[in-house]
């Protein structure tokens, strides 16, 4: 393999991995939050996705005030999920709940299939250049704007996390719910803010996706992808999160070129992160970065 083409796999996987750190951040924030691993993420991106689409195309927004709008609406979506569906569930059994997660993943699935058809639609066009060098490497300009949106993420994480007052709140909630509630912070609030944070981050990445590959029903496979960088960094870690979702994209990236140039098996970019995932699972059972649980009988 010529340096030059590795440096472009190393760098495609990387702006990939990002955005795959940013949705998984978006798995660990309602885990943590809840102790709920939401199978509707996924449908997450996919609703995002077509929001933005649909304002583009049926009301001739630019690209700006569409994905503003869609973030909106993403806010109140999140919101309004966690009060009218899942906020009744608090105090039932955990599997309870994730099933519930798993029949909105079927639900909206089907109602975006219903609303907009089966066949992926493209997304207008929003960038004067398809592709810009940087370093010397071909970089498609939306990858760029994925890699900013996504380290902007991060950083707005960082902040939230550190120094806001409704961060601390969350990180209480996370650490112990009836210690949190004791110290006066409103549980049930903390829950609806993490899932609205969560459909709005997820909303970004679908975006991002669909401006690249169309947006389709494929967008809610994502979900599906994004979990094994959240369990590989630590399903309860967010640093964990990011850094499972930079590992997945450079292998997927790697994994690619290596079926095609040496193994033509025709399926390793798909199911390679999920060997990383049983292999590193074998070594640490709770992930990179995931809090060891220990229980006394």
């Amino acid at each position: 393999m010529e340096l030059g083409f590795f440096l472009q796999l190393l760098l495609n996987g990387l702006i990939v991995g990002a955005l795959y750190g940013v949705v998984a951040m978006s798995f660990v924030l309602i885990y943590k939050a809840s102790q709920v691993v939401n199978f509707a993420q996924g449908e997450f991106l996919l609703v995002g996705a077509w929001v933005c689409w649909w304002l583009l195309t049926a009301w001739q927004l630019p690209f700006w005030a569409g994905f503003l709008v869609t973030l909106a609406f993403m806010t109140a979506f999140g919101v309004i999920l966690q009060v009218v569906v899942l906020r009744p569930l608090i105090g039932e059994p955990v599997i309870s709940v994730i099933m519930v997660t798993i029949g909105l993943s079927i639900f909206f699935q089907a109602l975006m299939k219903w609303m907009f058809g089966v066949f992926a639609q493209p997304f207008p066009s929003i960038f004067a250049a398809d592709q810009v060098r940087v370093l010397g490497l071909e970089v498609q300009s939306v990858y760029l704007l994925s890699l900013a949106i996504s380290v902007a993420i991060m950083l707005g994480f960082w902040w939230f996390f550190t120094y806001s007052k409704h961060g601390l709140a969350m990180r209480a909630t996370a650490f112990d719910q009836q210690v949190a509630a004791s110290l006066g912070v409103s549980v049930p609030r903390v829950f609806a803010m993490s899932w609205a944070i969560s459909a709005v981050v997820s909303a970004v990445a679908g975006v991002v996706v669909g401006v690249v590959n169309g947006v389709s029903s494929a967008l809610s496979f994502y979900g599906i992808k994004v979990f094994p960088a959240v369990i590989l960094g630590g399903l309860d870690s967010i640093v964990g999160a990011v850094l499972g979702g930079l590992i997945v994209g450079v292998l997927e990236n790697v994994a690619q070129w290596l079926d095609a140039e040496v193994l033509n098996w025709g399926n390793m970019y798909q199911i390679a992160p999920f060997y990383a995932l049983i292999l590193i699972l074998l070594i640490k059972p709770y992930g990179l970065f995931g809090t060891e649980a220990i229980e006394r009988v």
